[in-house]
């Protein structure tokens, strides 16, 4: 017992480190946490990656980047989920833009030859889309279809509109705080994007076509982007499974860009009507433009998974390996496997086809719903994934992710570094879409499950955990030392 309570002191302090400068600024960590299971912070993650690269000898993000970030963590027998929500960024001297980014990651050791393993989910964006006659999956967003990505890059408004009234770009973030069961078998938390403000850019997920058109088409606000997760562990059956449920809320705002000349030419829809630079043109609202113009919602994400000594694949339920491939996958079920058979991992979309439509125009109230199938296909890798312009701030967040796995289990960085938030190397991109939406509110929930070895955690005798504790001690020492020096603040 005595060797079991210092590994639980052992992990809880590690991951200590990535949140050292709130916990000692704020001073809400007590000595007795570090035997708790689980931790849940807001962090600047860049000015912990800043820490990180100094004493490791990394490059460091510049100074003026910063990122504030939630992040929950739950460690149990054979199982840690660590989860990151992207609260607002900053950067090139642009304040608390926010670029809505979701990311977990379960670390795990497998139900049948206790391997470690480590999966890593992400979304990316919102994704509207108009199916087109050339389009080749009905109700679902494909190259011959027209695209919007949905989310702010940064673009400044008040240089093009000195007299126009917009929407802030730094929408309002709170977060659904951790909570468990008695037996800490079931956990919750989530985070919710209010009031967001997204840009829509024409975009084009070719292959050997991936971009986005420089001028935004629209800007949209957004009651709400939420994401709610449940972690229910199930020790008796091997299994760990997470569900995810998305909540896109209705559209309140939206300016259309139909022209740029000298000054751009937009119409504003809302719940009211259509207005033109304040004066009410027509009755046509924001719902009957989307429905007018048939625009429908997805929303984008890609899933990675590693092994220290195997590769892993992904199929569909008809045994259709989805790397790199385009398939519909609705009513099943995505497997993941290690390269010598060992499922791992499913992604159930299946579970739950259906999704909740809330129509604010017949009850604004928002307490009835109807129910439609949404549409979940596989998607090309590299129409996203090379869209470098497109996610140049995804992509520089996301690559400093993989910290977070040293802390984790310091075996798989190496390989986490390479990968798991690589979308180069994603095992698979899936698009779900809502076909039936009119701007109105959507929820829905896929279906995560982790096949875990659930055995006893390893002895691990005082003479190897305690020098290890006294090194991460003077690491995190060094890194509030130079937090101290720099005069930097959480902000």
């Amino acid at each position: 017992m005595r060797s079991k309570a210092l590994l639980g002191i052992m992990l809880v302090f590690i991951v200590s480190i990535g949140i050292a400068a709130q916990v000692y600024s704020t001073d809400t960590l007590l000595a007795t946490d570090f035997l708790l299971e689980s931790w849940a912070k807001t962090v600047d993650y860049f000015d912990y990656a800043r820490a990180y690269a100094v004493l490791h000898g990394l490059p460091e993000p510049p100074l003026d980047y910063h990122a504030n970030v939630y992040m929950t963590y739950v460690n149990t027998t054979d199982l840690q989920m660590l989860y990151a929500g992207l609260c607002n960024i900053t950067f090139n001297g642009a304040k608390y833009y926010t670029i809505p980014m979701q990311t977990f990651m379960l670390h795990y050791r497998t139900e049948n030859r206790s391997r470690d393993v480590l999966v890593a989910s992400n979304f990316i964006m919102l994704m509207a889309f108009n199916d087109t006659e050339q389009s080749l999956y009905a109700d679902s967003p494909d190259v011959n279809d027209t695209l919007w990505a949905s989310f702010s890059m940064g673009f400044n408004f008040a240089s093009i509109f000195p007299n126009a009234s917009f929407p802030s770009l730094n929408s309002e973030t709170s977060i659904i705080n951790l909570t468990h069961s008695d037996d800490k078998l079931q956990w919750s938390w989530g985070m919710r994007y209010m009031n967001l403000t997204a840009i829509w850019w024409r975009t084009f997920i070719s292959p050997t076509y991936h971009t986005y058109e420089s001028w935004p088409v629209a800007l949209t606000t957004y009651d709400e982007l939420s994401f709610t997760y449940n972690l229910t562990i199930s020790p008796s059956t091997h299994k760990a499974t997470l569900t995810e449920n998305h909540v896109i809320g209705r559209i309140r705002d939206l300016w259309h860009f139909w022209g740029w000349f000298m000054i751009p030419l937009y119409n504003h829809y809302n719940s009211t009507g259509c207005y033109a630079y304040g004066n009410k043109t027509s009755d046509e609202t924001v719902y009957d433009f989307l429905e007018t113009n048939q625009i429908k919602m997805s929303i984008v994400n890609f899933q990675t998974s590693i092994t220290l000594d195997r590769d892993t694949y992904s199929v569909s339920d008809g045994g259709q390996n989805v790397t790199d491939s385009e398939d519909l996958v609705s009513n099943s079920s995505i497997t993941t496997y290690t390269d010598d058979g060992e499922k791992i991992f499913d992604t159930s979309f299946g579970s739950k086809e259906t999704y909740r439509l809330y129509n604010y125009t017949a009850d604004t109230n928002e307490t009835q719903f109807e129910t439609y199938n949404a549409t979940v296909r596989t998607a090309k890798i590299d129409g996203f994934a090379k869209n470098t312009d497109l996610f140049v701030f995804h992509a520089g967040f996301m690559r400093l992710l993989p910290l977070l796995v040293a802390q984790m289990h310091p075996q798989l960085y190496e390989k986490a570094k390479q990968s798991i938030t690589n979308m180069t190397r994603a095992n698979y991109f899936y698009l779900i879409a809502y076909p039936t939406y009119s701007g109105f509110r959507v929820e829905h929930d896929p279906t995560f499950t982790a096949y875990v070895s659930y055995t006893t955690v390893p002895e691990f005798p005082p003479s190897v955990v305690l020098p290890l504790l006294i090194a991460l001690t003077i690491i995190a020492v060094l890194y509030v030392k130079r937090k101290e020096l720099s005069g930097t603040t959480m902000k």
